[in-house]
């Protein structure tokens, strides 16, 4: 297998230190490692030989010195960063291939499930380096499971990020992988300066009115909101919406009852990330659907007019690289525009 640019720092006094090290950088604590300008799950820095990038949940630091070759995914999210790196060529495994949107080769690995991928497909793929997600216990066991076959992992986790350029800003581990810091560090800096330039109303599309929003669905009578430090809420916040629970800094979704719900948002003018496809399939879920303002003037919309068959969405691939697209959607929404200006965006009837 081709690991010979990689150095794991896997000794126990190596280790100790990066542990140790681990809560001062910790996204819960909040605090932007020096050369990032948003995201606090990671940092890079330069090296007289190549680069050293460290991920602090769970803390892991891998010396490049050349670019990586062979990558395997297990989020779709990560196969968005790669293409917009123009890096597809460093992909040779995927997991769930069927639900992704991006273009690929098509000679990829099919490593099977992303929640417990086929260690013979891993090793058989050969990689330098598997890229995983850590989303909770049970994904650490799996990857402890292939680390200990000899598989190099490094954690993508861009999703624990509150705002969407903090999310966007994981490009850069991407970039320093593959060999591509600077062209990340040229795509985020665009992205940047079209984000802010809509958030600071410095495009003509901005020009809206203050309207109210509302998000999520019913299940099994909990609807789970945004809390502020959603990214949800970012993007509300930054395109000028008024939403309820911008000062709620809890880290999960805000659980209410569906009377909650309807103390807050019944009489909100828009509803982003409903979960039906059409106001009828909505009423047809849950008949307290239709009771909303939103629903009965008929702004509602999903988040899922880049849908191929089958699921794959690009709002997951696309759309985490580019959050300027996604603030551009919202606030053509506050301002009622024609479907046709929206990028993932789609408005149920």
């Amino acid at each position: 297998m081709a690991r010979h640019s990689i150095f794991w720092a896997l000794s126990f006094n190596v280790l100790l230190l990066c542990f140790a090290g681990c809560g001062k950088h910790s996204a819960e604590q909040g605090s932007v490692p020096a050369g990032n300008k948003y995201a606090t799950g990671f940092q890079i820095t330069p090296t007289d030989t190549g680069v050293v990038v460290a991920v602090f949940q769970p803390y892991q630091q891998l010396c490049i010195k050349e670019p990586l070759r062979r990558l395997g995914t297990m989020s779709t999210v990560q196969v968005g960063f790669l293409y917009a790196l123009d890096a597809m060529d460093c992909l040779v495994a995927v997991c769930n291939p069927e639900l992704i949107y991006t273009p690929v080769k098509g000679d990829e690995i099919d490593l099977g499930d992303s929640m417990k991928p086929s260690a013979e497909r891993v090793l058989q793929a050969g990689l330098d380096v598997l890229l995983a997600v850590n989303y909770g216990q049970y994904d650490n066991l799996e990857a402890t499971r292939l680390e200990k076959l000899g598989v190099p992992i490094i954690y993508i986790n861009e999703w624990q990020e509150g705002s969407p350029l903090a999310r966007a800003e994981w490009i850069r581990v991407l970039g320093a992988l593959t060999g591509r810091l600077q062209q990340a560090d040229s795509i985020f800096n665009e992205v940047e300066s079209k984000y802010e330039a809509l958030k600071n109303h410095q495009s003509p599309i901005t020009n809206h009115k203050s309207a109210k929003v509302m998000s999520g669905n019913n299940f099994r009578g909990t609807w789970y909101v945004p809390s502020g430090k959603n990214y949800l809420a970012y993007l509300f916040k930054d395109a000028g919406a008024d939403y309820p629970f911008y000062d709620d800094e809890r880290a999960t979704s805000i659980p209410l009852t569906v009377e909650e719900t309807l103390r807050y948002f019944h009489d909100a003018d828009v509803w982003l990330g409903a979960g039906g496809n059409s106001l009828a399939e909505l009423a047809e879920m849950d008949e307290k659907h239709t009771w909303f303002k939103a629903y009965k003037d008929g702004r509602v919309y999903n988040w899922r007019k880049q849908v191929k068959a089958g699921g794959p969405n690009n709002f997951w691939e696309r759309g985490v690289v580019h959050p300027e697209e996604m603030l551009e959607d919202v606030i053509h929404i506050l301002n009622n525009a024609p479907d046709s200006t929206l990028h993932f965006a789609n408005r149920l009837y």
